[in-house]
């Protein structure tokens, strides 16, 4: 550690040096910026999202034609429901409703009195008024459809153009709270029936089936039986989800680390020459140290806590200005990059959702770099004799 003289010296240099360093703290603060506000965005998306699984049904079983998801007929559910070990199997309304300019609006139609609906569902109209919102055709909307009806002069309904040509009109009940808007941000929820005649669906037609196992261990071996049962279907489970909700959201985070390393490496490149070619100041100071007295080791170590104090300043400014970035301002432009920008805009609040491992791990790489391109130059100008380095 410093001694006082050598902690009062090192004061002094950096209020009296502080031009010097402005460029080089500028630079850095915004490489810590830009690095937490990218893992911020990401690991608050995915903590959400793995939140949010808790909440989903052990399977979802969809009927297949030519690959893709089709309409799934009803009397599928009896069959699921003689299957041991298999519970709660509900069939689902859900499909996109387009709208102008290659938008669309997710519609969901749910059966409002059955106990197994969806839990995180539940959770979004938990305050409303059963009575008053069925006493006519009503819906609950998500911020970001909301925004999107006002722009567009419908501000207490919206007329539905049914697959049949008809023009269904649609009162807006209840704005989910943006807080929500993670998982609610173009969502429509309504009545079961109300959401099949949008969507073009017969009584006999649901878009797929959740269902439940509660013995865990039992789960390969149904999963087994249900696509012997049915030689068009698809399964997907929890863990699909979870897989690729944790492969989408790496991915975009990966890009931006190796950008980042990208960064970093040019940044420390440019350190390392700006510190190999020393300005004459800087060599005659550390020249003067030695003449002083000062020995190597001395002359390291207070260049060493110089520049520790310029990667402290820089790292703190540089995490705390990516928190309140995307914390308090909810990442304005960089968000687009990890949701769907294409759709509609985005209303949603991120949680605060930090893994302090990885800011361990950002302060590290930083520092190591900052510090070892730094400390090398000054290492070389110390070892050489006084007077040709104060020349």
């Amino acid at each position: 550690m410093l001694n006082n003289l050598e902690f009062n010296y090192l004061s002094l240099m950096l209020f009296k040096h502080k031009s010097r360093y402005f460029a080089l703290v500028i630079v850095s603060i915004i490489v810590v910026f830009l690095l937490s506000s990218t893992l911020f965005i990401s690991s608050s998306i995915k903590g959400a999202l793995l939140n949010n699984l808790e909440n989903q049904p052990d399977f979802v079983v969809q009927k297949i034609v030519g690959g893709q998801s089709f309409i799934t007929p009803t009397n599928w559910q009896d069959k699921l429901l003689e299957i041991p070990g298999v519970s709660n199997v509900n069939g689902r309304v859900y499909g996109r409703y387009p709208l102008e300019n290659g938008k669309s609006a997710l519609i969901i139609g749910i059966d409002f009195f059955d106990e197994q609906v969806n839990k995180e569902l539940k959770t979004l109209i938990k305050d409303i008024n059963l009575k008053e919102f069925l006493k006519e055709d009503s819906m609950i909307i998500g911020a970001g459809l909301n925004n999107y009806f006002k722009n567009h002069f419908f501000n207490k309904n919206f007329n539905f153009l049914t697959p049949k040509g008809n023009f269904k009109n649609i009162r807006i009940y209840k704005v989910l709270d943006k807080n929500s808007a993670l998982f609610s941000n173009d969502i429509a929820i309504m009545p079961i029936e109300l959401a099949k005649e949008i969507l073009g669906l017969s009584s006999k037609q649901t878009s797929d089936f959740a269902l439940n196992i509660p013995n865990d261990s039992e789960k390969a071996t149904i999963k087994d039986k249900i696509e012997t049962l049915f030689f068009d279907v698809r399964v997907i489970t929890k863990e699909d989800m979870e897989k690729a909700y944790k492969s989408l959201y790496d991915y975009k985070s990966g890009i931006f680390l190796t950008l980042f390393l990208i960064t970093l490496f040019t940044f420390t490149l440019i350190l390392y020459l700006r510190y190999s070619i020393a300005t004459s100041i800087e060599k005659k100071e550390i020249g003067i140290f030695r003449a002083l007295g000062w020995s190597i080791k001395d002359v390291l170590k207070l260049k060493f806590f110089e520049n520790l104090s310029l990667v402290l300043f820089s790292f703190l400014v540089g995490v705390s200005l990516a928190y309140i970035y995307v914390f308090i301002f909810n990442a304005p432009l960089l968000i687009n990059i990890f949701l769907d920008s294409n759709n509609l805009k985005q209303f949603s609040n991120l949680g605060v959702n930090i893994d302090y491992g990885v800011i361990a791990s950002i302060f590290i790489v930083f520092a190591l770099s900052f510090l070892s391109t730094t400390l090398i130059p000054i290492w070389r100008i110390a070892i050489t004799d006084p007077k040709e380095a104060m020349l």
